[in-house]
């Protein structure tokens, strides 16, 4: 592959990536992609400024990336990649699926890119290619005042999430054309918090950690895991989440930031050496604008040259100056997102092949399709409830054909509510033992009348006994009302299939939970039943 196929492969996932934006759909084709990870303030806004030069993106006290910002960065110097791009807005996949499946198997032709306009031609004559920005959802419309960009990812976000500090997994697509930056395409993820901020849910952690996972955890997505110097890099959150999905550090490249921030007679040396905490991509790291900065409106020029002083002068970093900084980041990040799409290739255009065939088998069948053919109708019918059914008892038994490795649910949940959450909430429960005491003494004593016994009457003991095992009905209730719930959520995750007849998924929706319900009904009788205690005694 020579020079002009590897420039290619980064703007070919983009368009592949507009496409599936488009469509609202992903093929489940794993792109190769950066995820761009770190907590809160840990400088990854920063990072990403730095790399195109210009303040474009919204910050703040608390969340400020509220949903996944999928940034292309496209150099205007690289042939056939600046102003003719923007036409992939409108037209990702020119040609259909088939057209990019040839393109994929031709990254090295000439082609593979829209032909420029004449506006192009004479900008690139004149050398005045100007930087510009695009949002996918903005189609046609350039911004060439970066505070306008601002506004605008801050009025989307809106949009989706509202205004009260919520999240959202659906992505905003931006592109920004520069003949700063080197061709790249990073995912900015919203920054790992611990508490809710506002009106913001309580599990709001647990959302933010769920939607990056959803990210890097694909095997083809590479991890930047942005951690602050100032900070103990064995409590960094973005390293914790990269090494659960990333256990041996193959796809996590570490940028250690706020390097001169730290305190006096420390440094971070061993950790930009890869000795600390390896990975085999390795550590850089950069220095940001302060806050002070920020808001003095220095500029990201002053700012790198800065950066560039700061590295050659410090003692602990100035032997290794030259693999530091945000110019040296920006550069391996390009190196290895290409180098990584090059080596996923292969897997990626077998997949995409065969998606293909069977998409087109999939067309062949309906090329003679009756809408009106009531057997049809019946037999998709029939078919859309099997399944149905087959997914439910899939996730109960836990024979499903894809594992959700981020969270329990279905019968794993279940057996914890029983094995976990029940015993829990036992233990729970108050015991008085000398108030078990007074009344076992009364019981027996009762029973005995004017008698002196010499054994402990077994009324006595069935008398205490039922009164304890009372006890047990609120636990065995809640117990009842956690599986239930469990339940209807599965029911309801089973039934997303249908969500292409939404008349269909809410009546086997409201089929099948009523049968729960009665099914509830019946479980908490036979709970509360005293045979039921009767018998529990008589374990006992």
């Amino acid at each position: 592959m020579g020079n002009r196929g590897m420039e290619d492969l980064i703007p070919l996932v983009n368009r592949l990536q507009d496409a599936f934006s488009t469509i609202g759909q992903s093929c489940n084709l794993d792109l190769p992609q950066i995820a761009v990870v770190g907590g809160q303030s840990a400088g990854k806004s920063s990072v990403l400024e730095n790399f195109v030069g210009r303040d474009f993106l919204p910050r703040g006290s608390g969340i400020v990336t509220r949903r996944p910002l999928v940034l292309q960065l496209i150099s205007s110097k690289t042939a056939g990649t600046a102003h003719s791009n923007h036409s992939a807005w409108n037209s990702p996949l020119e040609g259909g699926v088939s057209s990019v499946n040839e393109k994929v198997m031709r990254i090295d032709s000439n082609h593979i890119l829209p032909q420029r306009t004449e506006q192009d031609h004479s900008l690139l004559s004149s050398g005045r290619f100007l930087e510009y920005a695009e949002f996918l959802h903005c189609k046609g419309k350039k911004f060439t005042d970066f505070e306008e960009v601002r506004l605008e990812i801050e009025a989307e976000t809106d949009r989706v999430t509202g205004a009260n500090k919520g999240i959202s997994p659906v992505p905003i697509n931006l592109r920004v054309f520069s003949p700063h930056v080197l061709n790249l395409t990073l995912i900015d993820l919203p920054g790992i918090t611990k508490v809710p901020v506002g009106d913001q849910p309580a599990d709001i952690e647990y959302q933010i950690r769920d939607m990056i996972m959803q990210f890097i955890c694909r095997e083809n997505c590479l991890i930047l895991a942005v951690t602050p110097a100032n900070t103990d890099l064995a409590n960094s959150d973005a390293l914790k989440l990269a090494k659960d999905v990333d256990p041996q550090g193959q796809r996590t490249i570490g940028v250690i930031t706020k390097l001169d921030l730290m305190d006096e007679g420390t440094d971070a040396r061993d950790v930009l050496e890869n000795k600390l905490l390896p990975l085999r991509r390795g550590y850089i790291g950069v220095v940001n604008r302060s806050q002070k900065d920020i808001e003095g409106k220095k500029d990201i020029k002053a700012a790198l040259a800065a950066e560039r002083k700061f590295f050659l002068s410090h003692p602990s970093y100035r032997h290794m100056a030259d693999s530091m900084g945000t110019p040296h980041l920006q550069k391996v990040l390009n190196q290895q997102l290409t180098n990584h799409i090059r080596d996923t290739l292969p897997a990626f255009r077998s997949k995409l092949q065969t998606q293909l065939l069977s998409l087109e088998k999939e067309a062949e069948e309906y090329r003679h399709f009756r809408p009106d053919d009531p057997s049809r109708k019946t037999k998709a019918l029939l078919q859309m409830v099997q399944q149905f059914s087959v997914d439910f008892e899939k996730r109960i038994e836990g024979s499903g054909d894809q594992v959700d490795t981020v969270e329990l649910s279905g019968g794993a949940k279940i057996n914890r509510i029983f094995h976990e959450r029940f015993p829990f909430e036992l233990v729970k429960m108050v015991f008085d033992e000398k108030e078990l005491r007074r009344e076992i003494s009364y019981a027996i004593k009762n029973i005995h009348g004017i008698r002196t016994g010499l054994f402990t009457p077994d009324m006595a003991f069935e008398a205490i006994v039922k009164k304890q095992i009372v006890k047990l009905k609120e636990p065995c209730i809640k117990c009842v009302d956690m599986v239930i719930q469990e339940l209807i959520n599965t029911v309801r995750q089973c039934t997303t299939k249908l969500g292409t007849f939404p008349r269909l998924r809410e009546e086997t929706e409201r089929i099948v939970t009523t049968h729960i319900r009665d099914r509830e009904s019946r479980a908490k009788d036979q709970v509360t039943h005293p045979h039921t205690l009767t018998h529990a005694c008589m374990i006992v």
